[in-house]
C-alpha cells in the first residue's frame, strides 16, 4: 500500500474528527481514500473495489462521523442506529469497532458491536440504551432486530464490508433482509466495499443503492506491491522440516502461518512448540472470548507466531506482521490474496512464503491466473531442512505387578459349543 500526495488536511472535516485522524498518525491518504472520500463526504453512494489493507475502513468511518457531526439526529421513536456497518465475521466487527474508537476518540458517538460468541444479554442491553454506530454480523443483527431491540427505519448510512465474502459465506439473503427494512435507498447513503467486484456484487449494489459511483483501485495489481512473494515446491513429508528451516533462516518479527483445516492447525502448533517456537492457533470453532485472548497475546507480542485457518485471512489488522507462510496453499484462489495481505500493511514491506506440496499444488494454477502473474519459485538447499525434534514415545514397559498378572482370559477353559439340534443328522431327543 503506497500513499498519495493528497492530505487529510485538504478535506473539510469537523475539528474534533480532524484531531482524531491526526492522533492516529494519518497524514497522507491512500489511493482508495483519495478517490473515495471526496465522493462520500458529498453524500454520494459508492461501490469500491480495493485490496485488503488499502485503508478502506477509514473511508466509511470518516464519512459516518462527518455525517453524524454535521446533521442532527432524525426524529424517530425507539432505538435506531444512525449508521449500520455489516461485516461477515466477528473478527472484522471487533477490528472496525476498535478503529472507530481510535478515530472517534474526541467525539460523543456511541458505538456498539454485535456478534456471536460473547455475552448475548450484554450486547442486547448496550443496543437498547441507544446507539449511533452499530457494527455487527448479519445473524446477530437480525436476531436483535426481530426482538425489536432496535429498528432500521431511520438509518442514515449503511455500509456493507467485504461483500464478496458475504456471498462466499452464504450471507447474501441476510444482507437483503436487513436492507429491505432500512430507510429507502434514496433517503440514506450506502457504501459497499469488496476486494473483488463480481457480477453478483454489482447486482446487489444496483438493487439497493442510489446510482452508486464505482471506484476500482489498481484492478490489474491484485496483490499488494510491497509484498515479496516466493514459492517452494516440497513433498508433504518434508514440508514441516522446511518450515522449521525457514523460520530459523528468515529475519522475521511476527509470523502468520496459514493452514486449511483445524486439525492441521492443532498438529502444527504442537510440532512448532516442541521444536522451540511458541505459538497460538486460531480456527473457526474457537469461542469468541478465547479468540480475543489469543489475538491480544499476538498483538502484544507475547506470542510471535499465529497458526490460523482462513478465519484470520480477513479482519485481522496487525501492522507488524513481517512474514506470512502458506503452509497449505489455499483452496480458493482469492484467499491467497487475502492471506498475504496480512503483511505489508500501513506502507510497510513484507514477505509471503508458500509451500506447494503434493496435497495442494493442484490449486496453484488457479491462484496464479487469479493474481495475473507467476509466483517466483525458489529451490531450497539441503541444509535448509531442519531435523524435527521427535514426539516423545510413551513407555510400554510393564511393572512387576502387571507382569505377574495374567493376561485377560489366560488360564480359562475354552467353552465347548453345544451342537445345534439336528446338526449331527440325528433326531433330537424330546
Amino acid at each position: 500500500m503506497h500513499l498519495t500526495e493528497s492530505s487529510f488536511q485538504q478535506l473539510e472535516l469537523p475539528e474534533e474528527l480532524r484531531r482524531g485522524i491526526e492522533d492516529c498518525g494519518f497524514d497522507r491518504m491512500t489511493p482508495v481514500q483519495a478517490r473515495s472520500l471526496p465522493l462520500t463526504l458529498e453524500g454520494r453512494d459508492l461501490a469500491v473495489q480495493a485490496q485488503t489493507g488499502s485503508g478502506k475502513t477509514a473511508v466509511f468511518l470518516i464519512t459516518i462521523f462527518n455525517r453524524i457531526l454535521r446533521h442532527p439526529r432524525p426524529k424517530t421513536t425507539g432505538v435506531c442506529p444512525r449508521a449500520l456497518v455489516i461485516t461477515p465475521t466477528r473478527e472484522l466487527a471487533v477490528q472496525i469497532a476498535s478503529d472507530a474508537a481510535e478515530l472517534g476518540r474526541h467525539l460523543s458517538v456511541r458505538t456498539v458491536a454485535a456478534y456471536g460468541g460473547v455475552d448475548y444479554r450484554q450486547q442486547r442491553e448496550a443496543i437498547a440504551e441507544g446507539v449511533d454506530l452499530l457494527i455487527g454480523t448479519p445473524g446477530r443483527l437480525i436476531d436483535y432486530w426481530k426482538q425489536k431491540v432496535y429498528h432500521l427505519r431511520a438509518v442514515e448510512v449503511a455500509v456493507i464490508d467485504e461483500a464478496d465474502r458475504m456471498f462466499d459465506m452464504g450471507f447474501v439473503s441476510d444482507i437483503r433482509y436487513l436492507l429491505r427494512r432500512m430507510s429507502r435507498y434514496d433517503q440514506r447513503q450506502s457504501m459497499l466495499f469488496s476486494a473483488t467486484i463480481s457480477q453478483r456484487v454489482l447486482e446487489l449494489s444496483y438493487e439497493y443503492m442510489n446510482a452508486p459511483d464505482l471506484v476500482e483501485i489498481t484492478p490489474e495489481q491484485v496483490t499488494a506491491e510491497r509484498i515479496e512473494q516466493v514459492l517452494y515446491h516440497v513433498s508433504s513429508r518434508q514440508k514441516f522440516s522446511l518450515l522449521l528451516g525457514l523460520l530459523k533462516r528468515e529475519e522475521w518479527t511476527k509470523a502468520l502461518v496459514f493452514v486449511n483445516t483445524k486439525r492441521m492447525g492443532n498438529e502444527l502448533q504442537e510440532r512448532l512448540e516442541r521444536n522451540g517456537f511458541p505459538c497460538a492457533v486460531l480456527s473457526g470453532d474457537v469461542s469468541q472470548p478465547h479468540r480475543m485472548k489469543i489475538l491480544r497475546r499476538y498483538l502484544s507480542g507475547e506470542v510471535k507466531i499465529l497458526v490460523a485457518t482462513d478465519v484470520a485471512s480477513r479482519g485481522l489488522h496487525v501492522d507488524d506482521i513481517s512474514h506470512v507462510f502458506n503452509y497449505d496453499l489455499p483452496l480458493q484462489a482469492e484467499d491467497y490474496v487475502h492471506r498475504i495481505g496480512r503483511t505489508a500493511r500501513a506502507g510497510a514491506a513484507g514477505k509471503a512464503i508458500s509451500l506447494a506440496c503434493d496435497n495442494y499444488v493442484y490449486g496453484l494454477e488457479d491462484i496464479q491466473e487469479y493474481i495475473g502473474s507467476k509466483i517466483p519459485v525458489d529451490w531450497p538447499e539441503e541444509d535448509w531442512f531442519e531435523v524435527e525434534v521427535p514426539r516423545p514415545r510413551k513407555s510400554r514397559s510393564r511393572s512387576g505387578a502387571d507382569k505377574a498378572r495374567p493376561a485377560a482370559g489366560a488360564g480359562r477353559r475354552r467353552s465347548r459349543r453345544r451342537p445345534r439340534p439336528g446338526a449331527s443328522g440325528r433326531t433330537p431327543r424330546p
